[in-house]
């Protein structure tokens, strides 16, 4: 199946795939309707080494 590109210079919400205008717009809508999800995955968000890394200099 082949799908049209219209509007792909537009962002789109990796969650439910709907277009908007701007990437603003995109931002108020995650903070909106997928709040609780968001949230979720902040707590989630730990960047430090794994256990054995090394460092290369």
């Amino acid at each position: 199946m082949v799908l049209p590109l219209i509007d792909e210079h537009k962002p789109k919400c990796y969650l439910c795939h709907e277009g908007f205008e701007d990437i603003e717009k995109l931002r108020e809508h995650q903070n909106i309707a997928h709040k609780d999800i968001l949230e979720s995955n902040e707590k989630q968000v730990n960047r430090e080494p794994a256990p054995g890394d090394v460092t290369v200099f």
